[in-house]
């Protein structure tokens, strides 16, 4: 994160009453949050705003999966925190979102208190 500087947090996630909870609780941060609703937005915004400071990537998205898009915001910048966040908490999907290259993950539902200690984990470096 950059000194002085509001951290930039995109949330990736096309259910909107999801995305309104994780803006809500991560107001408590001061940050500048940006939304985009597929991992093709995520990939694009990601190319535009290289500043950002962290992502929260949803897996299971239209047009394209935070699978795919982590893959390919890691290799244009492998320095750029990603947490995988999913509703479909299988046994394996924590081993394939870090394999797909995200830094960490959170299962829905997600309580706040682990949202903003994993966030805070990573802006506090």
């Amino acid at each position: 994160m950059k000194d002085n500087a509001r951290p930039l947090i995109l949330i990736v996630e096309d259910v909107e009453s999801n995305y309104l909870y994780l803006n809500a609780v991560l107001t408590k941060l001061d940050a500048k949050i940006e939304w985009v609703k597929n991992g093709l937005e995520a990939v694009n915004f990601a190319k535009e705003h290289p500043e950002t400071d962290l992502i929260l990537m949803d897996l299971q998205m239209p047009e394209m999966n935070g699978y795919d898009a982590s893959r390919e915001i890691k290799k244009i910048y492998p320095e750029m925190i990603i947490i995988a966040q999913t509703a479909f908490a299988m046994s394996d999907d924590r081993s394939k979102a870090l394999e797909a290259g995200c830094d960490d993950y959170l299962a829905k539902p997600i309580r706040s208190k682990d949202l903003l200690d994993t966030v805070n984990k990573y802006l506090n470096k």
